[in-house]
């Protein structure tokens, strides 16, 4: 043990030395597949010349400058970019350094709008259960993910929160997809009127819900009610798409295969690939202009915010995916990994649910196929599983919490984008060899 503050001190860890492609090596020459990408960062795998290259180039020129005193040019062009591609070209976007942050600037930023409209108390953000939007305290405040948040009750917002758009637990018997993806979007319009539509600033939820549910995506049609609710009571919709954007589900933004646009967008993990830190809060034109003709200024601010060595390295990533046309490879890539997976797995007695788009592909572990009923939190399973993974070379992305906040298990497997298809050969393998043996009392 070092003198690190480690995420577990009981544990020991391996010594990262090296990357290469969609493998890393530690100080003892093990190779690891990447499966998941660390928290569906690594979007372009590791040692990506290009990348690397953009970064050197740029700490060459400039590699800090307080945005306080002044821009750069990275910070303008990927922002540039980035409106292109939300639809909307009196977008703002303002970056920071992770998706924690990004979460914290769009809740100011609903803040600071609705009091420049002299509307004060709208105040309330309404998020969903089983979702996870950081862990700063505003963002955890917003998170229905009890065993990240129960330490920490008495100094968060104790918010309204309504049901996740999760299919495989919440829909009824006999329901169509359509008649439960309307009855669960309505809970939001319950909600807005037990509180008082007055005093509800936004609601917030991931296009595809990551670390808590494991790549569930909504039912056709529950964002597009989402945003006629949202619209109805006067209420700003932000979608966090931390994980599940910057062409993680297929399209560049998750969102798009929604058919809504968002007021507000937060972006990270893959905007810059891991190669620098780097999260992005997209905002709609009619935001910011509110707020700078009403105060001048956004009332915020980071130290970091638009490095221009991170924008460099976001803008050489998103430069990879567009030559490269990485999007319509996640899209392929993605549809082999979930008919493997389905194949492959279909009559083990613990796999209950596979889902997920592109390469963002959750595994839902279960006690009964046939009762669903859920793993308990005291089983210990995710730690198990990462331990298991590892010894199979294998890096994925196992968590709690799934069925209710507090029980269940999935595994979580967002693989870079360069993937081969002998790669996803290779992840289906290594997953079904770490499930192979799986009990669960």
């Amino acid at each position: 043990m070092g003198s690190v503050f480690y995420r577990n001190p009981l544990r020991d860890y391996p010594m990262a030395v090296r990357g290469e492609g969609v493998y890393l090596y530690d100080s003892g020459g093990n190779q690891y597949l990447d499966g998941s990408g660390g928290a569906a960062v690594s979007c372009l795998g590791h040692g990506h010349r290009e990348v690397i290259t953009a970064i050197k180039s740029q700490l060459d020129q400039l590699a800090y400058a307080h945005t306080a005193f002044f821009t750069n040019e990275p910070q303008e062009q990927l922002a540039a970019e980035l409106v292109d591609r939300f639809g909307k070209p009196d977008a703002r976007v303002y970056f920071l350094s992770g998706g924690s942050e990004a979460i914290e600037t769009a809740l100011k930023l609903v803040r600071q709008y609705w009091v420049t409209r002299n509307k004060p108390d709208k105040h309330i953000v309404i998020s969903r259960r089983q979702s996870y939007h950081g862990n700063t305290l505003g963002a955890l405040s917003l998170s229905g993910s009890l065993w990240r948040s129960e330490l920490y009750g008495p100094m968060l917002q104790a918010w309204p929160k309504v049901d996740p758009c999760y299919a495989y637990r919440h829909q009824e018997q006999g329901e169509s997809s359509g008649d439960y993806a309307l009855r669960c979007a309505n809970s939001l319009e319950q909600a807005i009127l037990e509180h008082g539509a007055e005093s509800i600033a936004a609601f917030v939820a991931e296009t595809v819900v990551g670390a808590t549910l494991g790549a569930v995506p909504a039912e056709a049609g529950y964002f597009k009610r989402i945003r006629e609710i949202c619209d109805q009571y006067e209420i700003l919709l932000i979608l966090d798409e931390v994980m599940s954007g910057s062409g993680r589900t297929g399209s560049y933004f998750a969102f798009e295969q929604e058919q809504v646009v968002p007021d507000i967008v937060t972006l990270a993990k893959g905007l810059a690939g891991g190669y620098q830190p780097l999260a992005a809060t997209i905002a709609r034109g009619f935001i910011h202009d509110q707020i700078v003709e009403a105060s001048g200024a956004f009332a915020h601010g980071h130290t970091f915010v638009g490095h221009a060595t991170a924008c460099a390295a976001g803008l050489a990533v998103l430069g990879v995916i567009r030559e490269q046309d990485l999007l319509q490879r996640v899209t392929v890539l993605g549809s082999k990994l979930k008919a493997l997976l389905e194949d492959q797995l279909a009559g083990h007695p613990h796999v209950g649910d596979i889902r997920g788009r592109g390469l963002f592909i959750g595994i839902e572990l279960v006690r009964d196929r046939a009762t669903r009923e859920p793993p308990a939190a005291t089983t210990g399973l995710p730690a198990l599983l990462m331990r298991i993974s590892m010894e199979n070379r294998l890096l994925c992305y196992p968590a709690g919490g799934t069925a209710d906040g507090r029980n269940g298990t999935h595994i979580l497997l967002a693989p870079p984008f360069i993937y081969s298809e002998s790669n996803i050969d290779e992840l289906v393998s290594k997953t079904v060899a770490t499930l192979s043996d799986l009990v669960i009392n």
